[in-house]
C-alpha cells in the first residue's frame, strides 16, 4: 500500500484513541492485504478496530503483538470456513445458525423496582397471558430509559432549561400544563374513542393533529429533530411514544407520534453482560472474535432472506400446487433465500396412532422432496428446516419421513 493508505489507517486508529507503532502498522497492512477491493478493506478495518475495543490492552500505543492476536483470529475464522459465501455473496453456512428448542430457552422478566432482569419459569400460570403484554411494555420502557435523549438531565444544562424528552407517567398528566412525552399502548376502551394507557392510568387521545415523527418539533424555545423515533403503521395494541399536552376536557392532544427508538446490539450486550438470553451458552473469547465477523458479512448479504411458511398441507392438491409455484419463482431469482422454514401442521387431518396415515404421509413428503429437487438453485444454495405442528407425528419421525422420501 502507498503512503496515502498508511496515513488513512493511522488517522482512523487515532479517531479510536490508538497510536500505531511501525510494526503494528505493518501488521494491519498485512491483515488488509487479504481483502481485494477498498470497501472490503474498510469494513475489515472496522471489524478489527471493534475487536480491539474489547481487548484488555495495557496501553493505547499498539505494538505488533496486540494487533497480531486479533488479526490472526479474524483470519482464522475466515479461512476455517466459519463463513461460506457463494457467487452471489449470500451467507449460507450452517455453522452460523444455531437452532434452539423453544422449551429450553430461558425466560427473563424486568423488575422495574429492583432495576434487575431475572429469570422466570418457562411454563406459565393463569396470569401468564396478562403478564406477556406487561413484560413487553416494561422491556420497551427500560430500554427507553437507557436512551440519553429520553432520560432526565442529571445537571442543569441548556437542554434541561428549554425542555427535554423525559417520559412522564400518564397518571401524572392530570394538573400539568405544557407539552409532555408519554409512552403507552393504543387501545379502544370505548367504541370510536382511542386511549393511551400505561401501567399507571389511561387517557383518551386525539390524533387528528398528529404529525410525522421525522420532523422538527418546537418545545417552547428549544428545537430538536425527532430522528430517534420511527414512523410506521400505528394500530390498536401497539406501543407508541407520543408528545402532546393535556386539554381542559381531559383529552390528551397528540402533536407527535412514533415508535420507540431501536437499540443496537453492542449497547444491549453492554447493558446485560453475562446474560444468556437464548440458552446457547456464553461464547469464549475466540468465539466472540470469530462471530464478530458477522457484522462484516451482514453488510454484504443485503439481499439474503429467510422464508417462513406454515400450515403446509401436503395432502391438499391446491396447497402443493401453490407451494411448487412459490419455490419455482424463488429458484429463478439471482439471490435465492438461504433458509426455508416449513412449519406444520403438514396434514389437514391429525396424524396419530389411530389415523393409520403414516404411509400416505411418507408418500406426500416424497412429493415435497421431488418439488424441491426440481429447483436446482435451491438444492445447491438453500437449506430447509421442518418444524412439526401439534397434530404432526413428531420431529424424529417427521425428519425420517422427509429424508427417506427425498433420497
Amino acid at each position: 500500500m502507498n503512503s496515502g493508505n498508511r496515513k488513512k489507517i493511522q488517522k482512523k486508529f487515532k479517531l479510536w484513541g490508538y497510536t500505531l507503532k511501525v510494526e503494528a502498522l505493518n501488521e494491519v497492512l498485512s491483515f488488509l492485504s487479504h481483502y481485494q477491493d477498498v470497501p472490503s478493506q474498510d469494513e475489515a478495518l472496522d471489524v478489527l478496530l471493534d475487536n480491539l475495543q474489547h481487548q484488555s490492552l495495557k496501553s493505547s500505543i499498539l505494538d505488533k503483538d496486540s494487533v497480531h492476536g486479533v488479526a490472526s483470529l479474524l483470519l482464522k475464522a475466515q479461512t476455517a470456513g466459519a463463513v461460506e459465501e457463494d457467487s452471489s455473496n449470500c451467507i449460507s453456512s450452517a455453522a452460523l445458525r444455531i437452532i434452539d428448542d423453544i422449551f429450553i430457552i430461558p425466560k427473563f422478566r424486568y423488575d422495574p423496582v429492583k432495576k434487575h432482569t431475572g429469570r422466570i419459569p418457562i411454563h406459565g400460570d393463569a396470569s401468564a397471558k396478562a403478564f406477556l403484554y406487561r413484560d413487553r411494555f416494561l422491556l420497551l420502557l427500560q430500554r427507553l430509559y437507557r436512551d440519553p435523549d429520553f432520560s432526565r438531565p442529571a445537571f442543569s444544562t441548556e437542554r434541561s432549561q428549554f425542555g427535554s424528552r423525559e417520559i412522564s407517567p400518564i397518571q401524572s398528566l392530570i394538573g400539568l400544563t405544557g407539552r409532555r412525552w408519554v409512552m403507552g399502548v393504543i387501545s379502544q376502551l370505548e367504541d370510536g374513542h382511542f386511549y393511551l394507557e400505561d401501567l399507571t392510568a389511561a387517557v383518551e387521545i386525539n390524533l387528528s393533529n398528529a404529525i410525522s415523527s421525522k420532523c422538527v418539533v418546537k418545545t417552547e424555545a428549544y428545537y430538536f429533530t425527532v430522528q430517534d423515533l420511527f414512523s410506521g403503521f400505528v394500530l390498536e395494541n401497539t406501543t407508541v411514544l407520543a408528545e402532546g399536552e393535556m386539554l381542559l376536557d381531559g383529552i390528551f392532544q397528540v402533536k407527535t407520534c412514533g415508535f420507540p427508538p431501536l437499540e443496537n446490539r453492542d449497547k444491549s450486550i453492554s447493558a446485560f453482560p453475562g446474560i444468556d438470553f437464548f440458552g446457547c451458552g456464553t461464547l469464549t473469547k475466540e468465539e466472540t472474535v470469530s462471530f464478530s465477523a458477522l457484522h462484516y458479512m451482514e453488510k454484504r448479504a443485503v439481499n439474503d432472506m429467510f422464508v417462513v411458511i406454515s400450515d403446509i398441507w401436503l395432502d391438499n392438491k391446491d396447497t402443493m400446487t401453490r407451494l411448487e409455484e412459490v419455490l419455482h419463482e424463488y429458484d429463478k431469482q439471482d439471490v435465492v433465500p438461504s433458509l426455508f422454514i416449513f412449519m406444520g401442521n403438514f396434514s389437514s387431518h391429525p396424524c396419530n396412532l389411530s389415523s393409520n396415515s403414516f404411509s400416505s404421509l411418507r408418500s406426500q413428503f416424497g412429493q415435497l422432496g421431488q418439488i424441491i429437487g426440481a429447483c436446482t438453485n435451491l438444492m445447491q444454495q438453500s437449506r430447509f428446516l421442518l418444524i412439526p405442528g401439534p397434530d404432526d407425528p413428531g420431529l424424529l419421525n417427521l425428519s425420517c419421513f422427509f429424508k427417506s422420501s427425498s433420497t
